[in-house]
């Protein structure tokens, strides 16, 4: 008899059904020769400090830090699981062969192994790996087993990480605790992901207090009803450009000059804003240039999971926690491909199932309506398109990006609709042909009466004179556009003005009149003020992608390439991570923003050691898992690291002679706060 084991009832019953494994039995299903049960995600977890020495379970710095000679894996404390367990051990037992059909990743293939080994299976072992759950992909999957050995680094990888963050966590989190806790309130918890993300959302707090805005002053001109910008020549721009046309030149690379590179002509003070007005406002506006400039943007890539949470984040204001759980949903129904995925792109193979996927878009219907045929439609007779942009085998690793399976949903949530709209849009869209716009910006100038060139570092480059500018786009052909058109929205066709954030080319969208060099005329000037403003607060949508491409805080440019992948956590996990981050009180929302609370800005203050709060800790241990996964870095070599970086951190807070201590708040105080709000 064949045992295969999924990560849960459902994903099993699809596999059985497809196995023709349909007698119904207490904990699996059976026939044609298989056995189908399944756990309920992780059943088993690495064993607690007391259970490899008792003394351990005494919270004292005088037993850190706790490493175990050997990590040992133990079952769950719960009766539902136990008892799903000895269904699945007495299976096992008896098998002539496993298949491992758990979730296609690192954490999936971690859940089976372990509950493998608990169970005592001797018997050879092969790996299904699909990424979607239809009938086809599940038979697919099955014609294309492979032996369990070939994911062996996968596993060293996961287990690797889930042992690296017992021996972080639980070390930092008595050492803190005991050595800084002010009376007995809440646990100082420390993670190897949740403090480094704990640290981004303090740190724009505070560079939020400690803001200071700064004034100045911007001059505009009205010339035949067009709001024109003053500009300047940003010549450390130019000077930029300078330096990398240089360098590309030595390499035997030819890079074109862009020609003038302008930014906004601020003026410190008002009074020099006002002088500046009063030399031009009598003297006629010039047009001096009018340049047009055809432009393309392609179609938005493809949903991964952080960029699917933060756009429900965005548009519905779903948490991350949320939208995990609605693709989730729609995976297990089959309508959507594996959701915990990072790579925005899909292998080759997948191209010859895209015009089926279409098809399976074209007859969706909600309510009875037809969502896509319009936008489908368009599509069919022809090949589709394939590009690199999509297309890329060198850019998919375990799982590729999430798109519809074809499957027609039905008996949808109205959020679990909003969710599979965004995903299906996207892959229509994908197909779809370049938004093309043509780019009108039209510089002019106006004389001063003195003549004289100003002298401040605020002065126009063009002697005697100010230089205006404003730019004009229009959408020649929407492309990709329509595909997520909405019938209420309209294009405004209005004269823009600079954007005032704006230092370079900023494009914006609208209709300029006709202009035409060498004309001139009157024209109205005016000089508004402006306020720097500070740093917004984390919204959800703004810390995952922080979160995402923590790359920006790390100096080290190998460390940086390699974050830019994974970040802070996983993308399966940073929704677990925040949620975690408010249910330690350590943040709070605040309408739409996520704030630190006193205990979590204390915390993060506290920390000295640099490796516990930075994206740098996060990169490392990233990285070198990859390589584990890769075969290219040594599982045991990691371990080792790590235990030595635990020990330091140990005696470095220990060594720590001052009084500081974190004030919490006790969890019975914190429920009663909530009980009267309520």
């Amino acid at each position: 008899m064949i045992v295969c084991i999924a990560e849960k009832p459902s994903v099993a019953k699809d596999i059985a059904h497809v196995l023709g494994a349909n007698s119904q039995h207490d904990g699996y299903m059976e026939g044609n020769g298989y056995q189908v049960t399944w756990t309920f995600g992780h059943l088993c977890e690495l064993k607690e400090p007391h259970e490899y020495y008792p003394q351990w379970k005494q919270w004292s710095l005088a037993q850190l830090p706790m490493i175990p000679p050997r990590f040992g894996i133990k079952l769950k404390n719960d009766k539902g699981i136990e008892k799903q367990f000895a269904t699945i051990q007495r299976l096992m037992q008896a098998a002539d062969g496993i298949i491992n059909c758990g979730d296609a990743g690192q954490e999936g293939e971690l859940i089976q192994r372990w509950v493998m080994q608990k169970a005592g299976a001797k018997c050879p072992v092969k790996r299904l790996w699909i990424s979607s759950l239809t009938e086809e992909a599940i038979r697919e999957g099955f014609q294309n087993l492979k032996d369990q050995i070939e994911y062996q680094s996968l596993y060293e990888a996961g287990l690797s990480r889930a042992i690296g963050d017992w021996t972080l966590g639980m070390n930092a989190t008595r050492l803190y605790t005991l050595k800084y806790r002010q009376g007995q309130g809440q646990v100082l918890s420390i993670g190897r992901v949740q403090t480094p993300t704990l640290a981004l959302i303090v740190r724009r707090q505070q560079e939020i207090e400690n803001f200071v805005p700064r004034q100045s002053w911007l001059l505009s001109t009205l010339y035949r009803d067009v709001k024109f910008s003053a500009i300047m020549r940003d010549e450390d721009a130019e000077a930029e450009e300078a330096s990398e046309i240089a360098e590309a030149a030595k390499q035997g690379k030819t890079i074109k000059s862009k020609g003038p590179i302008y930014k906004l002509l601020e003026y410190a003070t008002e009074q020099e804003g006002k002088d500046t007005l009063e030399t031009i406002k009598d003297n006629p506006f010039t047009v001096l240039s009018v340049t047009k400039k055809k432009g393309t943007e392609t179609p938005p890539r493809l949903y991964d999971l952080t960029s699917l949470q933060v756009d429900c984040n965005r548009k519905y204001g779903f948490s991350a926690d949320t939208t995990l759980n609605l693709i989730q949903s729609l995976y297990e129904k089959k309508f959507t491909t594996y959701p915990r995925v990072d790579t925005t792109f899909l292998p080759d193979d997948v191209y010859p199932k895209c015009p089926q996927i279409m098809n399976g878009l074209y007859v969706t219907k909600q309510a009875g309506v037809p969502l896509y045929a319009d936008l489908v439609r368009p599509l069919g007779g022809k090949a589709l398109k394939k590009s690199k942009k999509i297309f890329d085998n060198t850019k998919v690793t375990d799982h590729h990006a999430i798109i519809p399976t074809g499957v027609a949903p039905q008996n949808l949530t109205d959020m679990e609709w909003q969710v599979f709209d965004l995903v299906a849009r996207a892959f229509i869209a994908a197909f779809y042909p370049d938004c093309l716009f043509e780019i009108t910006t039209v510089i002019g100038e106006v004389e001063k009466k003195d003549g004289k060139t100003e002298t401040t570092d605020t002065q126009s480059a063009t002697p005697g004179k100010v230089l205006f500018r404003v730019n004009g786009r229009v959408i020649t052909d929407e492309g990709w556009k329509v595909v997520f058109k909405k019938k209420e929205t309209t294009q405004n066709a209005q004269s823009t003005p600079e954007n005032e954030d704006d230092n370079a080319t900023q494009e914006k969208d609208g209709v300029l009149p006709v202009f035409v060099k060498g004309e001139s005329g009157p024209h109205i000037p005016s000089l508004n003020d402006k306020w720097t403003t500070p740093p917004k607060p984390y919204t959800e949508a703004t810390l995952l992608r922080a979160m995402e491409t923590a790359g920006r805080f790390v100096d080290d440019e190998e460390l940086r390439d390699a974050m830019k992948e994974n970040g802070i956590g996983r993308p399966s996990t940073r929704a677990a991570i925040i949620e975690t981050l408010f249910r330690r009180h350590y943040i709070r929302r605040e309408r739409k923003s996520i704030c630190a609370t006193p205990t979590g800005v204390e915390l993060i203050g506290l920390i000295r050691e640099e490796l516990l709060k930075s994206a740098e800790l996060t990169g490392i241990w990233e990285k070198k898992l990859r390589q584990i996964e890769s075969r290219q870095y040594d599982a045991r070599t990691f371990i080792d690291e790590l235990k030595q970086m635990v020990s330091d951190i140990v005696i470095q807070v220990l060594s720590d002679n001052s009084n500081r201590r974190v004030p919490t708040e006790p969890e019975e105080t914190k429920e009663k706060g909530k009980k009267k709000k309520g």
